[in-house]
């Protein structure tokens, strides 16, 4: 019988295995001449608005350095190396894993974009400190800790590589969301033997999905569709991991505190707000008057398909990390898409929609709205959008206005803010 010790290294053994067998996520080089892979963590817009209150962490001597702990395919990486390429930035980001086949994918992708601001390095993040690394301004960990045999170790290993005034991007998995996922995977190792050829266990999986019955939880949960419209890569990474754990909104606070980070926002806010699903006046007031965690927790009980946790973190605490619209001065900036077009389809419908996966959500605005959407570029200050203004609208109407804008799409995630 092996010890802990040594099961923890067995599993870590498979864990590498699957990544060298089924680099994940599944991703074409040449596809970069078409389209930049984006999401969240470590969009540049959100790091600058949710760790470094809105002030770029980069400029005339001073060198920004980013860690993606677990870089995989290369998602994040090209994703922030690209955005950090195109602002001008003097950066380094670092690529960190240790499936050599998933960094192959991430090599041939910077060298598809011309990309010469990312060093690759063969290792994990809990060796970090043996590294010699130095320290970094931001550190992504999308989808890895929850893979750990300690993830709350791996937390701390990446705390300690924080430079001073630093943040963190996390993901994992959320619990209720993935309801039906474990159920699967227990249900295939009962069947199959974890040491059986890769793609003997993708097979058998497919053949459970094709077999389950109506009842059967993943089947039921809609929310869940990698198993669906995935590649091997995505089911075996869903179904037959060799690690996986997921987490409710109070564990994911409870991870970050026993590392000393403060969460400084949750990606989309508005999921994580009671008042987002709940239509009963008492019931909203009840709910409004908790704490931040408290109603958190209760938006994903509310919810039920929350399948993912995205949340940004700093040392210490977290008062003025945040950027928010208390300046003349303030750039707001949309994190996709245009600010015209936004305009047009406001006046047009009188309303905006998003679609947040399995949620959509429908605004309405005050009447001063798409002409500040409008003027929304990325340069424009508040006070240049309000000078900019056809109509005669005093700095308190105009600022009302914004509020409320700001209110609605900050918590889709779709509106920040950079300091002039």
């Amino acid at each position: 019988r092996m010890t802990r010790t040594r099961q923890a290294q067995h599993t870590d053994a498979r864990v590498r295995a699957q990544y060298e067998d089924y680099p994940y996520p599944a991703r074409k080089p040449e596809d970069e001449a078409r389209r930049l892979v984006t999401g969240s963590p470590s969009h540049l817009a959100e790091i600058i608005h949710y760790l470094y209150a809105g002030r770029a962490p980069y400029g005339p001597g001073k060198r920004f350095r980013a860690l993606v702990a677990g870089g995989g395919t290369g998602d994040g990486v090209i994703m922030l190396a690209q955005q950090l390429a195109t602002a001008g930035a003097d950066a380094e980001v670092v690529h960190l894993d240790v499936a050599r086949a998933t960094a192959r994918i991430a090599k041939a992708r910077a060298r598809a974009r011309g990309l010469r601001n990312i060093r690759f390095v063969d290792g994990s993040l809990l060796d970090l400190e043996g590294l010699g690394l130095g320290g970094f301004d931001y550190i992504d960990c999308c989808g890895v800790l929850h893979h750990l045999a300690d993830p709350a170790a791996g937390l701390r290993a990446l705390v300690r590589a924080l430079g001073p005034g630093g943040g963190i991007g996390l993901m994992v998995y959320g619990t209720l969301g993935r309801t039906g996922v474990y159920h699967v995977q227990d249900a295939l190792k009962l069947l199959g033997e974890a040491d059986d050829p890769p793609a003997a266990r993708v097979k058998q999986a497919r053949a459970l999905l094709a077999d389950l019955p109506e009842t059967n939880w993943l089947r039921r949960n809609p929310f869940v569709a990698d198993h669906l419209h995935g590649d091997d890569a995505g089911l075996h990474d869903l179904l037959l991991h060799a690690r996986d754990r997921a987490y409710t909104v109070p564990e994911v606070f409870a991870l970050c505190a026993g590392a000393g980070l403060a969460i400084t926002s949750f990606i989309e806010a508005a999921r994580y707000e009671p008042a987002t699903y709940l239509h009963d006046a008492d019931l909203v007031a009840r709910a409004g008057a908790l704490a931040w965690p408290e109603r958190a927790a209760l938006a994903e009980l509310l919810s039920g398909a929350i399948k993912r946790h995205v949340v940004y973190a700093v040392a210490g605490s977290a008062e003025g990390r945040v950027a928010a619209p208390d300046s003349p001065d303030m750039v707001p900036v949309l994190r996709e898409g245009d600010g015209q077009a936004y305009a047009r389809a406001l006046a047009a419908a009188g309303r905006l929609t998003a679609q947040l996966e399995n949620l959509t959500l429908s605004f309405s605005f005050g009447p001063l709205a798409p002409a500040i959407l409008s003027r929304i570029d990325g340069a424009r200050s508040l006070a240049d959008i309000h000078a900019a203004l056809t109509t005669d609208t005093d700095w308190a109407t105009f600022k009302a206005a914004f509020d409320d804008l700001y209110a609605k799409l900050n918590g889709i995630n779709l509106l920040l803010l950079r300091a002039r």
